[in-house]
């Protein structure tokens, strides 16, 4: 990538404050803008440059990446009065790795092109964990001649082989809602099977250690089953999040008039996990929920 170009990035959390924090180290001129500015500086001690608004951002770069909480966000990120599409530069790039809405990438990429401004829907997957390692997976929507322009940067936040071009506008969000599905009934077997091996007397980091290695083994409990061991229910990735994109995910099935019990039942379960308090957890925190429906301390 042209080491002369000017990057913005806008939301600097959990997540984006290390993918921001890769293109730093590998030496782009960064400008930066968060809701909560505190959060933004460990960035700005690194060298970044803070910006009041995302228009303002928008004024001062040429590809501009955006990784918020809600499709509200993304929507007042960057159609609201003081949003990237009011000051955008005539071809600039802009990204959101927000996982968002199918429909608001397609609407944004559309107003993007009337403004001579080109747009990726790029959400990821991996967690903090994935973030902090820059190893996070990217699916992208959007112009596949702008995905070749934006790669180098992304393979600063992911691994090369787990970036992958998925087709037009919004195929990128479609592509992390089979993603999300996934992980939702996932996350049901990995705590099931650990309150299982507890009530069996087993020792759990054995347990872990040998079925995921097998053909059970996935991300989830390699990475998730340790931190539940640990009582660690920090959040990598919100609860509140994570019901947030199932019920767009759902959403989406139904406009399809596509069936997904499966999705629909650990919806639930999250929705209740919620409910009890927990929506600032990560989601490995579905494990108090099983385990309080057992009567078990967690």
């Amino acid at each position: 990538m042209n080491m002369n170009k000017k990057i913005g990035f806008i939301g600097t959390g959990v997540m984006g404050g290390s993918m921001c924090g890769h293109l730093l180290d590998d030496g782009c001129k960064v400008w930066v803008y968060n809701r909560t500015k505190s959060k933004a500086g460990g960035l700005i001690e690194k060298g970044a440059t803070w910006c009041d608004s995302p228009a303002s951002v928008a004024r001062e770069t040429d590809i501009i990446f955006t990784i918020v909480g809600l499709p509200d966000d993304v929507r007042e990120v960057y159609l609201g009065e003081q949003g990237i599409l009011t000051t955008v530069i005539p071809g600039s790039i802009i990204v959101d790795m927000t996982t968002s809405e199918p429909a608001l990438a397609v609407e944004i990429s559309k107003i993007a092109s009337e403004k001579q401004v080109s747009s990726l829907d790029a959400p990821v997957s991996g967690g903090d964990i994935g973030a902090r390692n820059g190893t996070l997976a990217i699916m992208v929507g959007g112009d596949k001649d702008t995905f070749e322009k934006v790669l180098p940067l992304f393979k600063l936040m992911g691994d090369d082989d787990k970036i992958a071009y998925q087709g037009p506008a919004g195929a990128g969000q479609h592509t992390k809602m089979c993603n999300q599905i996934l992980i939702a009934g996932t996350m049901i077997g990995v705590v099931e099977s650990l309150l299982y091996g507890y009530k069996a007397g087993l020792d759990l980091g054995d347990v872990i250690n040998v079925i995921g290695k097998g053909a059970a083994g996935c991300w989830s409990i390699n990475n998730y089953g340790p931190r539940i061991i640990k009582e660690d229910f920090d959040p990598g990735f919100f609860v509140k999040h994570f019901v947030k994109d199932m019920g767009i995910a759902l959403k989406e099935a139904f406009r399809m008039r596509l069936s997904l019990p499966g999705l629909a039942l650990a919806h639930q379960f999250y929705v209740a996990a919620m409910a009890l308090g927990w929506e600032n957890l990560g989601t490995q925190a579905l494990y108090k929920v099983f385990a309080s429906m057992n009567d078990i301390n967690a």
